[in-house]
């Protein structure tokens, strides 16, 4: 049975449909819909059954589909074993956070891409939360707080913020230097959520309130430029507005506590090394760019 035929299957199985599988394979539905059919002609059996909302697991595919995901990892394993020293081919699909991933992470990629020739990367920029496992991704890189999942995690950096504000605003409302103080000024926030701050060695929570939102840390840099309010931000987001003059640190007696830049990738006994290459070199990359990220604080 052929490889590529068997793990189009799983990505089937696994996407719900020929479209979805389509897109993260990269190939068209008439390619994905041959290669299901030779696999179920080699088996003698119905693995999906069509639906009009995509393609449902039969009772053999479901037996099927943990066999040959099984089998398509070891032989991915086993391609990588046999490759030159250092070369990687094959596909890589990572999540990236659109706030950080095109300034930021995407120069990694590129560099990655010039180094590997073979190897095909497609990255996919959201700042909503992906399913991994059920969208296909071979890796996400996410910024922040990690919630508890069943996913394996990798810290690559720290990340530190802190509160910023324009000169314009400060000089109209005054500056808070207090955490008190804080309620009695516009907050830009992503939603409804809580502040922390280290007051010594305690944290302290605020609740702030503020009319201007936005699901995007770049948008919330560009709203507290033009003097709509306070923003607590990373320090890689507002390094070019502070260093520039356009926003100005505020309450700095009483920092964020610093959070994390993540790779996280699906349950597994050993990441491939196409995630444990990108891993490597975005360790790399936080260290060259200290300033940038607020490590030589």
């Amino acid at each position: 049975m052929d490889i590529e035929d068997l793990q189009t299957f799983v990505a089937v199985a696994d996407a719900g449909g020929v479209s979805a599988a389509a897109r993260r394979l990269g190939v068209s539905k008439s390619i994905v819909s041959r290669r299901l059919f030779r696999v179920e002609a080699e088996l003698g059996v119905q693995l999906l059954a069509r639906t009009t909302r995509g393609a449902a697991l039969t009772e053999a595919g479901i037996t099927f589909r943990d066999h040959a995901a099984r089998a398509s990892a070891e032989i991915d394993t086993a391609r990588e074993t046999i490759l030159p020293s250092g070369e990687l081919r094959g596909r890589l699909r990572v999540a990236m956070p659109l706030s950080f991933g095109p300034t930021h992470f995407a120069p990694v990629l590129a560099e990655m891409a010039q180094y590997h020739p073979q190897l095909h990367i497609h990255t996919s920029y959201s700042d909503r939360f992906v399913d991994l496992i059920a969208e296909g991704f071979d890796c996400a890189i996410r910024v922040g707080y990690l919630q508890d999942s069943n996913l394996i995690a990798r810290r690559v950096g720290p990340i530190y913020g802190k509160l910023v504000a324009s000169p314009d605003y400060i000089k109209a409302h005054g500056s808070p230097e207090t955490v008190e103080q804080l309620v009695n000024h516009q907050a830009l926030m992503q939603g409804t959520e809580a502040w922390q701050f280290m007051d010594g060695d305690k944290i302290v929570t605020v609740q702030p309130q503020g009319r201007f939102k936005a699901d995007n840390a770049t948008a919330l840099a560009a709203a507290a430029a033009a003097g709509l309010g306070i923003a607590w931000l990373p320090d890689c987001i507002t390094y070019d507005h502070v260093t520039s003059g356009a926003l100005v640190p505020i309450m700095t007696r009483y920092p964020p506590p610093s959070a994390g830049a993540y790779v996280v990738r699906p349950p597994g006994k050993h990441p491939t090394r196409k995630v444990r290459v990108l891993t490597e070199m975005l360790i790399e990359y936080f260290a060259r760019n200290s300033d940038v990220w607020g490590l030589d604080r």
